[in-house]
């Protein structure tokens, strides 16, 4: 909105061309983010605890001490991560990029499945939500709109195409295989977010170090001259969506001082569910499909995690983990919370840091 408002004032008042600029822009949008996540986060804690008296409720299969260290604590902390990161958007970005708009909805319409189901939860005083059918199918649904939408303003071949890390000048042509392909992104990495949020800050911090990682990349992708140096893809408009990472980065910079551990607020559904579905449409519309399994490849191991434990109990009766996903299994081995989280932290810088390698590596 200032960019839209205030840049075409620059032929009168020089100082306002910075307005032009996405690298400012982003910056702007990060602060903006993590100061509405600061302001708001008290009251919002407060308007949550209120409203939902005993908070989350806490699963009697997991481990056993969170009935006692999590008990009362309230859920649905990810409406104060939307709140930041829209109010972010809308302020600093290009409102006349359809690419904005796309992530914008993508995040609030999962937001809002999330949401519902943290109610259902909060409501039911049980830690079953919406039906796991319904709930996928809206996911699908949101999703697949959101596919067929990139794709009709994407230039060709890229429209469809899918493009291959460490390889130049090279595009698949999935045709119509990629809307579902793209969806299949989406719903993934939201769904991935999800199975992580397990500890107290666990999924926030992962998810920042990502959403940096694609302010990088979209703001590579979006430059012509960036992109031909690098030989990565070129898609016009794509850097724009380097400001919606840096409102995202903030909100999610301002959430984890209330989430750190012990953790003031769990982001629910609401959150999770949301910051995945950002990242994988992110990944989409920058053609960094394949990248989004290095960089949030915390989040893969999480997910492979439970696909192992359940397939293995299914055709075996055995168990390969003490409990899935992944993090649990290690509290069940004794490790102290902080101690887990720290270290899944570790992993996802690394790994942030390898995908980002491969812009170099072609």
């Amino acid at each position: 909105m200032l960019y839209n408002i205030l840049y075409p004032l620059a032929e009168h008042i020089s100082a306002l061309n910075i307005f032009q600029y996405i690298t400012f822009r982003t910056g702007g949008a990060m602060l903006f983010a993590l100061i509405v996540s600061f302001l708001a986060g008290p009251s919002v804690i407060r308007m949550l605890r209120r409203r939902q008296g005993k908070g989350q409720p806490i699963r009697t299969d997991g481990p056993e001490r969170h009935l006692l260290t999590k008990q009362g604590t309230p859920t649905m902390g990810g409406f104060l991560i939307l709140l930041a990161v829209t109010i972010g958007t809308l302020f600093w970005a290009d409102l006349t990029n359809q690419y904005v708009w796309i992530i914008l909805l993508v995040t609030v319409g999962f937001g809002l499945v999330g949401f519902l189901d943290d109610l259902l939860k909060v409501m039911r005083r049980h830690h079953g939500g919406m039906p796991g059918r319904l709930k996928l199918l809206i996911e699908i649904a949101l999703a697949v709109g959101a596919a067929f939408w990139v794709v009709s303003i994407t230039d060709t071949p890229l429209a469809r195409g899918l493009a291959l890390p460490f390889v130049k000048d090279v595009v698949i042509n999935l045709g119509w295989f990629f809307i579902p392909f793209a969806a299949f992104v989406m719903v993934g990495a939201s769904n991935a977010v999800n199975l992580t949020d397990g500890l107290d800050g666990l999924a926030i911090f992962p998810i920042m170090i990502a959403a940096a990682c694609y302010a990088i990349i979209a703001y590579l992708v979006g430059n012509a001259v960036f992109a031909d140096y690098l030989q990565i893809h070129h898609v016009p408009g794509s850097g724009e969506l380097s400001v919606f990472c840096g409102a995202l980065v903030g909100a999610c910079l301002g959430f984890l001082w209330f989430n750190a551990p012990p953790a003031m607020v769990f982001m629910g559904d609401t959150g999770s569910l949301s910051g995945g579905a950002a990242l994988g449409t992110i990944a989409v519309i920058t053609k960094h499909e394949l990248i989004l399994v290095v960089i949030g490849g915390l989040f893969v191991l999480e997910t492979i995690s439970v696909i192992v434990q359940v397939a293995s109990f299914r055709l075996t009766g055995k168990r390969v983990f003490r409990m899935a996903p992944l993090h649990h299994h290690y509290e069940k081995k004794g490790l102290a919370e902080p101690t887990i989280v720290i270290r899944f932290w570790i992993v996802a810088v690394i790994l942030g840091l390898i995908g980002l390698s491969s812009l170099k590596l072609r």
